[in-house]
């Protein structure tokens, strides 16, 4: 490896459980749940990511001279791109008409998880250091491609000046400009905008249903098994995969405590929907939610307007209501850039990917910035 750094050494790993709490969370931090070893773990001992879903876990641990863990990445071998939300089936279909072979490829992410976060999480070394050693695990194991998805811009500068192709995506987040309550960020809006929210929080509050914010131990099972009905309900609807098993949320409750936050909606006959979430250090991360009925914007209030709530009573820094939804722009969530990278093996592969990413690039910033326009903030010195 460069820099002098001939000593490091990596290996790859078939569970989480093989690599202590310690060492992973001491290179990942607390700031992100999604890449935490609590996280990880209650993924894989559930059944969520393994053979049953395609994901098999090949984590990466970076070792320095005397063997201390000084970088690590969740990694995954895959033979699909499914429940990844950065698509590459484009890639995979062109390169296998070509006589190529795309599957089984490298994943470098948080599955089922659209949530930005690091990815090469490292201790005392670059991340470049890692990026390397990943690029020839890839190589060596003989496979297309590895893809480090949602990663933070930091590890995408890195990557890319080690020689991945870089991408850009767009979600939708809310930041928090130091409100004093809900009605201070209504505050912030233009009338327009302040009255349509209001309107829809009155209306789903005046449907008969008693909204509860639970977390951590306050959680039981029939609650858990209400929501998995939710999630399930959702993944039906959609046409999707129910990757995640009743069991993962026992888990994850037991093991993420107080980060986890759940806002459910009940009436008289039990409860009717929820929405989950999981807080990091200055986040609040929407993932899944699900209903049992048709509630007047119910959607939007547990899982956009609860949420600004709860971050700022929490005086958290921003809320990130997940992939896709263009809707939430008007409800306060504006476009931000994402970022991913991807290190693929076949040179005339490598080139078709570079030049379709240049050309997705520029689309993606002139989409954020049309997108920016209908913003529902007031413009500096707009009044009423």
């Amino acid at each position: 490896m460069p820099d002098g750094s001939t000593s490091l050494s990596l290996t790859l790993h078939k569970a989480i459980a093989d690599i202590a709490p310690s060492a992973w969370d001491g290179c990942g931090g607390e700031g992100n749940p999604f890449v935490s070893h609590a996280f990880l773990s209650a993924i894989e001992d559930s059944g969520s990511a393994g053979a049953r879903t395609g994901w098999l876990p090949q984590h990466a641990v970076l070792r320095d001279g005397k063997g201390h863990v000084v970088a690590v990445a969740p990694m995954y071998a895959k033979s699909h791109s499914y429940g990844e939300y950065v698509f590459d089936h484009g890639w995979a279909h062109a390169f296998e008409r070509a006589g190529g072979q795309y599957y089984p490829k490298l994943q470098i992410a948080s599955p089922f998880s659209p949530v930005p976060g690091p990815r090469l999480l490292t201790r005392s070394v670059p991340p470049a250091a890692l990026a390397e050693g990943l690029a020839q695990a890839c190589a060596e194991l003989g496979l297309s491609s590895a893809h480090v998805t949602f990663c933070t811009e930091a590890e995408w500068q890195a990557l890319g000046e080690a020689g991945w192709l870089q991408r850009t995506g767009m979600q939708f987040h809310w930041q928090n400009a130091g409100y004093g309550d809900f009605e201070g960020f209504l505050a912030a809006l233009n009338a327009r905008k302040r009255k349509s929210i209001r309107r829809e929080r009155r209306d789903a509050q005046n449907c008969g249903l008693e909204f509860v914010t639970l977390r951590g131990g306050d959680i039981g099972r029939r609650d858990w098994d209400a929501f998995y009905g939710f999630y399930t309900s959702t993944v039906d609807r959609k046409w999707g995969s129910a990757y995640l098993t009743r069991r993962f949320f026992t888990l994850l409750g037991e093991r993420l405590g107080e980060k986890v936050v759940l806002m459910m909606a009940r009436s008289p006959r039990g409860w009717e929907a929820g929405a989950l979430n999981l807080m990091g250090a200055d986040t609040l991360y929407g993932r899944n939610w699900g209903c049992r009925g048709e509630w007047p914007f119910l959607h939007f209030e547990l899982c956009y307007y609860r949420a600004i709530a709860f971050a700022i009573e929490q005086g958290l820094a921003r809320v990130e209501a997940g992939a896709q939804g263009e809707h939430k722009i008007q409800r306060g969530y504006l476009p931000q850039p994402t970022w991913s990278a991807h290190w693929i093996a076949h040179p005339a592969l490598r080139r078709a990917v570079a030049e379709f990413l240049d050309q997705e690039r520029a689309q993606k910033i002139a989409e954020m910035a049309a997108l920016a326009e209908f913003s529902p903030f007031r413009h500096a010195g707009e009044t009423d």
